[in-house]
């Protein structure tokens, strides 16, 4: 069954402090709503809610800039003495004039109570402000004086009441995190504890978990509790206690205090590189006790367990500080092929120091061997490095041979730098290279802009991910190009002689890119595209080797996204029948929510049942799908500069 949960923003505003995330309103300008503390007012233009950018969930308050703006808050009742008004807040601009203000108004007079002109720094919502409230204040003033198109954001809007601090509440929380092998934190349960009160703080005494219903405990080799953020994509935060002792109930005692607000806490295990993929992981908080207060959650461990995966590449590994384009294929003896950029010195798309790198399993991806380099085009800081980069796979089953296409900027040639033209100093390159032992070694590369390119058009190069080999042996990778008047379009490449000569296809559409391909059962190729139009995904299909597409009956209505790439898998089961499988964030918005989904009818109808949420943390979004045994479908995706595996079984949707 498909796995659901609470989202982190809705469990914040179940706190009996008053708080706002601003997570369940709607996004953009205001002039009054109302939330949990109390009634927000503005001038028309002077405020917004931000959606994708949030210090809990994906929205926060912005008050834009342009000279002076502010915002009042009506309070829902008057503060008391000893009150305390607790936000974070990020900076949005590093230009000055900056100033921040906040007022408080006790009887028909306004107070200044709080300068926060250098408390707030700028990214990421570093900054906690902390504001002593005078007794009877009814409405808050933010003022904000900032450039044109800039401002402040603030989230997690509090209230604390006087008194000392005390915990008043405990709730568990389980988003889809997999535990990874190789990766120290794998956040597969959050608990938040809140504690109520300005005065002071309270010790957390002890915690006791345990990790029923976990396939194979002996698969964990430590676990860790880390005091973080409520979003787990955040990272670990600080470590606040180690344990090697696994078991269905552990008692620890980790002394730590608590001031007001709401804490997470993350369980994290670290898997043995021995641990099953094919096994599941969970984990239960039964009890706090934090000063005097004993708390039990109502929801020990909430319904569900977590996935166990494998981390094929983590940022440091080979002393490259990022990996991303993920591209995933099964070989004629069954190895999997995991190909990606290695991105030496940053997360960045090219021009930069890219190499395309390959590694292997040979067990369905319960194990991977070290990484080969397929593709280097040099390393002179002068030309950008020569990155090459963007790739994708695709396996010929009549041959054996492996092909991997991907783009070379010889200088500042990809997608912003190219122009027209054919050369490598003019434009960016469409390059091949073969394999004929496995993937073991690689070919040098083969140039194909001359065979496929139009001299007019600004880059032509491969869309990243997969390939696919048809019926009657034409090798066919999905591609785009920038035209002339710099518009992308999707298309496709195709080989009708085992890879000698290649020809290219029409465009399908504009402003579409990325795309991926499959057969469909008669001969036709369907093409699923990224839309930079936003909200759903453009599909088509030809019967003429690209040369004309007709719209697919789901095209832009079917697939939400968030543009973004994503996956097309179809699979001529020899039970199932044929099953059209689909990955991407699931989500219209930003890139979370990471789903396979899967159609039973070749893509006419994709139903919810049918999907299966695979990791629900924000991430760079990419993902490749490919047959990793009779009975499982592989994913390799896109963390944040990590290539993550994971694979499903088949019995998910046919039980």
């Amino acid at each position: 069954m498909r796995r659901f949960y609470l989202p982190i923003f809705l469990l914040l505003n179940t706190a009996r402090v008053a708080a706002e995330s601003f997570e369940t309103l709607p996004a953009g300008h205001f002039n009054v709503m109302e939330t949990e503390v109390g009634r927000w007012s503005a001038d028309d233009g002077h405020a917004r809610i931000q959606v994708g950018h949030g210090k809990t969930g994906n929205q926060s308050l912005r008050i834009t800039g342009e000279g002076q703006r502010s915002v009042e808050l009506e309070l829902s009742s008057a503060t008391e003495e000893g009150s305390v008004l607790v936000f974070h807040a990020e900076r949005w601009t590093s230009r000055d004039p900056f100033e921040f203000h906040i007022d408080a108004k006790v009887g028909n007079t306004w107070l200044e109570i709080h300068n926060a002109d250098d408390d707030v720094k700028v990214g990421g919502f570093l900054s906690e402000v902390r504001v002593s409230m005078p007794e009877g204040a009814r409405t808050l003033r933010f003022r904000v004086t900032a450039p044109p198109d800039t401002g402040i954001m603030i989230d997690d809007v509090r209230i604390h009441r006087p008194g000392p601090a005390r915990a008043t509440a405990v709730e568990t929380v389980q988003p889809v995190c997999p535990a990874f092998i190789r990766k120290d934190f794998n956040p597969i349960l959050g608990f938040r504890v809140t504690v109520e009160g300005s005065e002071g703080t309270t010790p957390l005494e002890s915690i006791e978990i345990g990790f029923g219903g976990t396939t194979h405990p002996e698969d964990i080799e430590s676990f860790h509790i880390f005091a973080g953020e409520a979003d787990p994509s955040a990272g670990p935060g600080a470590l606040l206690v180690k344990g090697t002792v696994v078991a269905d109930r552990i008692t620890l005692s980790p002394q730590h205090r608590l001031a007001a607000g709401d804490h997470w806490f993350w369980i994290s295990p670290v898997m043995k590189e021995t641990a099953s993929i094919d096994g599941r992981i969970d984990a239960s908080v039964f009890q706090v006790r934090v000063g005097d207060h004993v708390l039990d959650p109502a929801q020990p461990s909430p319904e569900g367990s977590q996935r166990i995966g494998y981390a094929v590449r983590l940022p440091g590994d080979d002393d490259s500080k990022s990996y991303r384009i993920p591209g995933l294929a099964q070989t004629n003896a069954g190895t999997l092929i995991a190909v990606y950029d290695i991105r030496y010195r940053h997360s960045g798309d090219l021009p930069a120091d890219i190499d395309v790198g390959v590694s292997r399993s040979s067990d369905g991806g319960q194990s991977w061997e070290p990484m080969r380099v397929a593709m280097d085009m040099g390393n002179d800081p002068k030309h950008h490095y020569d990155g090459v980069g963007d790739p994708a796979i695709l396996v010929d089953p009549k041959s054996g041979r492996i092909w991997i296409a991907a783009l070379w900027s010889h200088g500042d040639r990809a997608w912003n730098g190219s122009g027209p033209g054919m050369t490598p100093e003019e434009t960016g390159q469409f390059l091949l290279a073969h394999s004929d032992d496995d993937g073991k070694t690689w070919s040098k590369a083969i140039h194909i802009t001359e065979q496929v390119k139009d001299p007019a058009w600004r880059l032509f190069f491969n869309g990243p991910g997969a390939g696919i080999a048809m019926e009657n042996g034409t090798l066919c990778f999905p591609a785009q190009y920038r035209a002339a008047d710099g518009k992308p379009w999707s298309t496709i490449v195709v080989s009708k002689d085992q890879g000698k000569t290649w020809q290219v296809g029409a465009g399908v559409k504009s402003d579409t890119t990325e795309a991926q391909i499959v057969e469909l059962p008669d001969g036709a190729i369907m093409i699923n595209c990224r839309d930079n139009r936003g909200g759903s995904r453009t599909v088509a299909v030809t019967r003429d080797s690209g040369q004309t597409w007709e719209p697919h009956p789901s095209d832009r209505r079917a697939l939400r996204e968030p543009v973004c790439m994503a996956s097309l898998l179809l699979w001529k089961h020899p039970r199932h029948g044929d099953l059209l499988f689909f990955s991407n964030p699931d989500s219209t918005r930003q890139r979370h929510d990471m789903t396979v989904k899967l159609s039973r009818d070749l893509g006419l109808t994709w139903k919810e049942s049918d999907a299966r949420l695979y990791d629900s943390r924000s991430c760079f979004g990419y993902s490749c799908l490919a047959v990793a045994s009779a009975h499982h479908i592989g994913v390799l995706y896109e963390g944040k500069g990590s290539m993550l595996y994971l694979r499903l079984p088949l019995d998910e949707w046919f039980e």
